[in-house]
């Protein structure tokens, strides 16, 4: 759509009452980022309340009328997802303007291919908008649903703001209090590790905006702007102050979120009253040895539809990127349904019913390594189309890849009824749960027992529910290819490989991001315009020529981008993080600084001065320490930053094993980020930031 165009959501699909609408954009960097803000308005263009106002710390409405869904990666960056139910916007709201919010200094024109989309329930696309004039802006309105005679119509606004959210929020009704307040405390009950794993980090990330929410009177803390005028808390609300370096006294780059009515687990276990530690808790979900695959899917899927359907929160957050609306869950176990001459059983239903309407889906599942069969899909896509269910649901240890079907199937286009096909992993099943009871809380202590209880069924070894774990056929051929050198380019083992790698990637984004409470995402570097296909042939290429896998992850928190580098010919795993090094200092000084913030990390960390055009000074941490001045270059040319490097050895099989490629992967993203990257926080603060820099003229000005 050209801007400032509008279109009926009638004329483009028979089933708009439910809608999703999708934010993106990317970076060639693979940094850059950006809040989504939706607000309701009413016939005088303004919010009622504050309550119409959702953003990362306000969500989601009461009624699910609005939920942000949060990010997901897509190939050149990523995508915030907003899920509408227009059938459920009240009638005083006569207009949805959707939003988004730079912070940090950065302004929309540091981002490439700003998008909205406009998809409807089934998940096919019926509109996009791009904008391509950003520049300035740290805000931007994308665009706005509203009302006409009693129908919903959209219009492509690509408004800018260069006053940030401040400005925005301001023109709508939101009223800015003229002086931050005191930051608010972080929820009591929050986890600081997992089971002695990863150091947690501050519980509310800026970009964390998956899941039910409450309303600002439980404590909604306003986004903030990269304008020196930035806004602070709508009045009445709690703000959490920044401090001089830009960071909250809670210890993360906004205040966290109180959530009064919000459960999550202790910050310790209750003492133990066994005997001795042979002695085990009983579980709500015993987990025994089964005689079959059969045995695992059915107890697997009647266990986690039982637990979404008494945790609202948690069945929400697993539904409301499938179009369902808000609502009461209920949910059935084998149920058998007509299908020509024997009638077909999946293995779940689920049903929400919302103002008399029902909206059903079938969930196929498949555990341990079981791959789903498109036959199996296929009748129950058909089952769906045919009864006037909206969607077919399959769940299984793989993960979706997009432009890579996990199944095929094969859809009836003269079938006026749509369903959506959509696909979970059992490790996404396990992030939800876990970023739910150890970070953001749920509405009972009931509820997190349910969840801590699934957890803990989700990851016994028994339950077939690890999530990916087999890197496939191709994986020992290819290895064994690179070692002879008979591996050539075009190999399609190789692209198999190369997928197993994205999937394994993403995965490890996953757990990684349900332990620190943090959105973690894969950076995908690639020219604009290249479809997946073609960007994995070209890593297939690269993977044949040098006998590596590479991957880059971001984690919401960090400044810096975490490689991971597979080197198939020397058999070691390589995780590295780049820091900028701080600019005004002496460069003895920064070195300093550098050793002091990596104490506790270990001694055989590689440090390199990054030194334009060339290689810099380099050795390991322990050699560094009492002599820091080793890392100054001997011509004393400037220092554009350090690398941190740790060297693992990889697994030789391709599964998950204790000598498995995935698990060594696994640990070494683990201590790599809990010893390293979880300490360089402090110098990287002192590095000035561009809105403390413009503040600064402003001043002076």
């Amino acid at each position: 759509m050209p801007k400032g165009a509008n279109i009926s959501l009638s004329s483009l699909s028979e089933d708009t009452g439910s809608v999703i609408v999708g934010l993106s954009w990317s970076s060639a960097a693979g940094d850059g980022d950006a809040d989504v803000s939706v607000l309701l308005l009413d016939g005088s263009g303004k919010v009622r309340s504050e309550a119409d106002f959702y953003f990362y710390n306000h969500p989601a409405a009461e009624d699910g009328s609005v939920q942000l869904l949060g990010k997901v990666p897509t190939e050149d960056g990523s995508e915030d997802r907003i899920s509408l139910d227009l059938t459920a916007i009240p009638a005083e709201v006569e207009r949805i303007l959707v939003a988004a919010s730079q912070y940090g200094g950065a302004s929309f024109g540091d981002l490439n291919d700003l998008r909205l989309s406009l998809s409807d329930r089934s998940g096919e696309a019926l509109l996009g908008f791009s904008i391509t004039d950003a520049t300035v802006e740290t805000a931007f309105i994308f665009g706005e649903l509203y009302r006409r005679h009693d129908e919903w119509k959209f219009r492509a606004v690509g408004q800018g703001y260069e006053t940030g959210l401040s400005g925005l929020a301001t023109d709508f009704g939101i009223d800015i209090a003229e002086e931050e307040e005191s930051a608010v405390p972080a929820e009591e009950g929050a986890v600081p590790a997992v089971d002695g794993g990863i150091p947690a980090q501050p519980t509310s990330s800026p970009h964390d905006t998956s899941g039910s929410g409450s309303g600002p009177s439980e404590g909604l803390s306003a986004p903030s702007s990269s304008s020196p005028a930035g806004p602070s808390a709508p009045s009445g609300t709690a703000a959490a102050a920044e401090s001089s370096d830009g960071q909250t006294a809670a210890g993360g780059r906004r205040g966290t979120r109180t959530a009064k009515k919000k459960v999550t687990l202790p910050r310790t276990a209750k003492k133990s009253l066994a005997e001795n530690d042979s002695w085990k808790p009983a579980r709500l979900f015993p987990v025994p040895s089964y005689k079959s695959d059969r045995e695992r899917e059915v107890r697997a899927t009647s266990v986690l539809l039982s637990v979404m359907a008494e945790v609202p929160e948690f069945g929400r957050r697993l539904t409301a990127g499938f179009g369902a609306p808000a609502g009461r869950m209920q949910t059935f176990t084998e149920v058998s349904l007509p299908h020509g001459d024997t009638p077909k059983r999946p293995d779940g239903v689920i049903r929400v019913e919302r103002a008399g309407k029902l909206w059903t889906a079938l969930v196929e599942t498949k555990t341990n390594g079981n791959p789903l069969k498109s036959e199996q899909v296929q009748n129950y896509m058909d089952i769906a189309a045919r009864r006037g269910y909206e969607a077919v649901i399959t769940l299984s240890n793989d993960v979706a890849l997009e432009g890579t079907p996990l199944v095929e199937v094969k859809t009836d286009g003269r079938r006026k009824h749509k369903v959506s096909l959509w696909h979970l992993s059992w490790a996404e099943v396990a992030h939800q749960a876990q970023m739910l009871i150890r970070h953001e809380g749920v509405g009972n202590a009931a509820h997190v027992w349910l969840l801590q209880e699934l957890l803990h069924y989700l990851q016994h070894e028994n339950s077939g529910c690890h999530g990916f774990q087999n890197m496939g056929a191709s994986w020992v051929p290819v290895r064994n290819g690179i070692d002879d050198e008979t591996l050539g380019q075009g190999d399609p083992r190789a692209l198999e490989v190369v997928e197993s790698w994205e999937r394994l990637i993403r995965q490890v984004c996953l757990r990684l991001g349900g332990e620190l409470g943090q959105k973690a995402l894969p950076v995908q570097r690639a020219q604009r315009g290249t479809d997946p296909k073609s960007r994995r042939a070209a890593l297939a290429d690269r993977l044949c020529e040098e006998g590596k896998l590479i991957a880059e992850l971001r984690i919401d928190g960090t400044q810096s981008v975490l490689s991971i580098t597979a080197d198939l010919r020397t058999g070691k795993i390589r995780t590295s993080v780049d820091v900028t090094a701080p600019t005004g200092g002496y460069p003895l000084s920064v070195a300093k600084r550098l050793v002091r913030a990596l104490d506790a990390a270990p001694a055989d960390l590689h440090v390199e001065t990054l030194v334009e055009g060339r290689t810099g000074p380099r050795g390991t941490l322990e050699r560094l320490r009492p002599e820091p001045a080793d890392l100054l270059p001997k011509d004393g040319a400037a220092m554009a930053g350090f690398r941190l490097s740790l060297f693992k050895g990889m697994g030789n099989t391709r599964g998950a094993a204790e000598s498995g490629f995935i698990r060594s992967v696994d640990d070494a993203v683990d201590r790599f980020y809990g010893s390293v990257v979880a300490h360089i926080g402090p110098f990287e603060q002192r590095r000035p930031s561009r809105a403390k820099s413009a503040a600064g003229s402003a001043e002076t000005g």
